[in-house]
């Protein structure tokens, strides 16, 4: 698994998917709150002038020179639930973003979030 304090390095730097396709640029981390590890990134994507932020699971996901491979296919990552550059995730769109993955989505007891930004 990759550790926090790994892939905070890697911000900027390119994500590929499991063929090698380029899909955009590594953008932040999100920890799963019930364990503080790494669970998502946010990758940029898009136009110059139209970037939005797509949402990638980083389970299986390894890192190459200058770049990070994620187990998921371009199509899916970009087909993701969005934000805007500037935007954070609404807590009721957060289970959106593991169900378009097929993950189980599991906030807390007292229904805090599953994900935070780090």
């Amino acid at each position: 698994m990759i550790q926090m304090a790994d892939i905070r390095e890697w911000r900027t730097h390119d994500v590929v998917d499991t063929r090698g396709h380029r899909i955009g640029e590594l953008e932040a981390i999100y920890a799963d709150t019930s364990t503080d590890e790494p669970a998502m990134a946010t990758i940029r994507v898009g136009l110059p002038t139209r970037h939005r932020l797509v949402f990638v699971p980083l389970d299986g996901a390894t890192v190459g020179p200058g770049y990070v491979k994620v187990a998921h296919d371009k199509a899916l990552v970009k087909q993701c639930p969005s934000i805007g550059t500037d935007d954070v995730l609404p807590a009721r769109a957060e289970e959106a973003v593991f169900e378009h993955y097929g993950l189980v989505y599991k906030p807390g007891a007292n229904g805090e979030r599953q994900l935070a930004r780090r």
